[in-house]
């Protein structure tokens, strides 16, 4: 690598005591600027690390005038011998902290202007700004760490799929509009007036269709779209770790999982993972979790006390379990001193997901302190108690009222009350996966029964004579897998006969003239020899999080969206000329 006649011969974070005497070329950027008594020391940074460089007026009088006038961020290459820093000066923390390199040549690539903020990795800058200058925050060390871990998870996932004998495949980005789901991005089509191509949501119909090419082990890598509502953990272009196979099992897949999942942990931060993973149904994990996504490294498990509350007098409880709803309660145990402002927030917080109170007890060692418990029974009292294994210093937590309300709202206060108390081991990697899912879920607003996952889910065997006179006793094949209560992939067993996709989709209520319309390529090309086939789909994006142990999914991507889906850098989307609309034949209309 060569620039203006240097010749790179070392990156500045590989220079070692081995290197002690020899000639090095560098090039990066000034990261910290130091006059010690004429003697110039500069820490040169590169994507490797940094080193420390020196500009002694006595071995080159010129160069040591020039570096007086560097600057923060300046991009320059240097050529020097490298030396020992001198006794007591060495940096244990750093790599090359037992070494410096002595200045003889320097180049100024290009100054730099006044910087936004400090390039330095613990300076607290809002996000904000460090998206409107991403290509400066991308300098720090963390975020570089965190993009070439990125890169080592993917060639990772790469080099074991190869060994398994998968096939890289590109799939269309332009693609149709099929809205079951979350929104799709529309992109309107010049050549045909009027119509729009849409951004695909994942490959799944073209990764089918592969497997009827005869193509039977398919991955890629790839970028998907969803017009949703945006999170810590959502983007609305994404990367997923996409890949199918032919004549398989659930077994199959998940065995490739776990093999994809223990390269990755192993080739980005040397961690051994040990499959086969645990596994839950679907069922049991809302029951004791609330969640379909259990994080299983704590207890706090919530119990079903709906058979004794339709004995109570206690008309909140009563009502609702006599009614068809739930009646369930958590043990925060020994959490006793929780004050009433805490109590009250907790409330507050259950509210979000549709809860109408929040009932509590604590339970103190001669006495039992809660405005419900003079509603009880001391038989029935002794009946929750027992239930919930309450010992003194304990504090109970109850939500009585729909299914759905129920387990959102106690599967969450059990999130909070854990990170509240720490419960969590943050040095372990707990991986589930959870089985045995229903089919479809209810729309309550929409008064219809929707897909759980997507439409082309293949039914249990068993299961396929319910599928349009009983759909809520339909179970999938269908499996997710989650780390730490963070689903990070899901896939199934597709259905691979026509006349079972056809009942799929009068399921839903579809027609068979708007499933022909929006999947009669799919239909029909299933009507040729179609090999029973399964995948699954891995969010690169969410597992490098949890690996780097970041709060955000947009700092494992290297040019993110807001929450509001706004690249801060290039302030897209943005307005376009009329010029190009009049070709679109479209006609903006803004809301006021």
């Amino acid at each position: 690598m060569a620039v203006n006649g240097l010749i790179r011969t070392h990156y500045c974070g590989d220079v070692r005591a081995s290197d002690i005497e020899k000639e090095v070329t560098l090039f990066g950027w000034v990261q910290n600027w130091r006059d010690h008594g004429g003697v110039i020391f500069i820490d040169l940074k590169d994507r490797e690390g940094l080193v420390q460089i020196v500009f002694d007026p006595s071995v080159n009088e010129e160069n040591h005038k020039v570096a007086s006038k560097l600057r923060s961020q300046y991009c320059i290459g240097v050529k020097g011998t490298v030396r020992h820093r001198p006794e007591g000066t060495v940096n244990e923390n750093l790599k090359t902290g037992e070494v410096e390199v002595v200045v003889k040549e320097l180049k100024i690539f290009s100054e730099s202007d006044i910087l936004p903020f400090q390039v330095e990795e613990y300076v607290n800058v809002s996000e904000e700004v460090r998206l409107k200058y991403r290509y400066l925050d991308l300098r720090k060390p963390r975020m570089q760490r965190n993009l070439i871990t990125r890169y080592k998870a993917a060639f990772a996932v790469r080099k074991y799929l190869d060994t398994q004998g998968f096939i890289d495949i590109e799939t269309p980005i332009l693609t149709k509009s099929t809205p079951e789901g979350a929104r799709d991005f529309l992109v309107p089509s010049r050549l045909s007036q009027g119509k729009f191509y849409a951004l695909p949501q994942s490959p799944q119909l073209f990764k089918q269709l592969l497997m009827i090419s005869g193509f039977d082990r398919y991955y890629q890598i790839t970028k998907c779209f969803r017009d949703e509502d945006l999170r810590a953990d959502r983007q609305p272009e994404f990367t997923q770790i996409d890949l199918e196979m032919s004549f398989v099992s659930e077994e199959d897949v998940m065995e490739i999982t776990e093999g994809i999942l223990k390269s990755i942990f192993k080739e980005t931060i040397g961690i051994d993972i040990k499959p086969p993973f645990k596994r839950i149904k679907y069922k049991e994990a809302m029951e004791r979790f609330g969640s379909d996504k259990p994080d299983m490294r704590f207890g706090l498990e919530l119990k079903n006390l709906t058979d004794i509350a339709k004995q109570t007098k206690f008309k909140v409880f009563n009502t609702v379990a006599n009614s068809g709803g739930l009646v369930y309660g958590l043990n925060a145990a020994g959490c006793i001193d929780f004050s009433r402002k805490e109590i009250d927030d907790l409330t507050e917080f259950v509210s979000i997901y549709g809860a109408k109170g929040l009932a509590w007890i604590k339970v103190k060692e001669n006495e039992l302190q809660s405005p419900i418990v003079k509603f009880f029974t001391k038989d029935e009292m002794d009946k929750i108690l027992k239930a919930l294994d309450a010992k003194a210093g304990d504090l109970l937590f109850f939500v009585a009222d729909k299914p759905k309300v129920v387990y959102d709202s106690l599967g969450a206060l059990r999130l909070e009350i854990a990170k509240k108390l720490k419960l969590a081991d943050e040095n372990e990697f707990n991986f589930i996966w959870v089985t045995d899912f229903p089919l479809f879920e209810f729309n309550e607003d929409e008064n219809r029964f929707e897909a759980m996952h997507h439409p082309f889910t293949s039914p249990i065997e068993d299961d396929l004579q319910y599928l349009n006179s009983d759909p809520a006793r339909v179970k999938a094949r269908a499996y997710d897998i989650t780390l730490n209560g963070v689903e990070i992939g899901g896939g199934s067993i597709r259905i691979h006969r026509s006349d079972v996709q056809e009942k799929m989709f009068r399921a839903l209520n579809i027609s068979d003239e708007d499933a022909k319309i929006k999947f009669g390529f799919l239909i029909d090309a299933l009507k040729f020899g179609a090999p029973p086939h399964g995948g699954i789909a891995l969010g690169l994006d969410r597992i490098m999080t949890l690996i780097l142990k970041e709060e955000s999914i947009r700092d494992v991507i290297a040019f993110p969206k807001t929450q509001k889906g706004v690249c801060m850098l290039t302030d897209a989307p943005s307005d376009v000329e009329v010029k190009q609309l009049n070709e679109l034949s479209i006609k903006v209309i803004k809301k006021k």
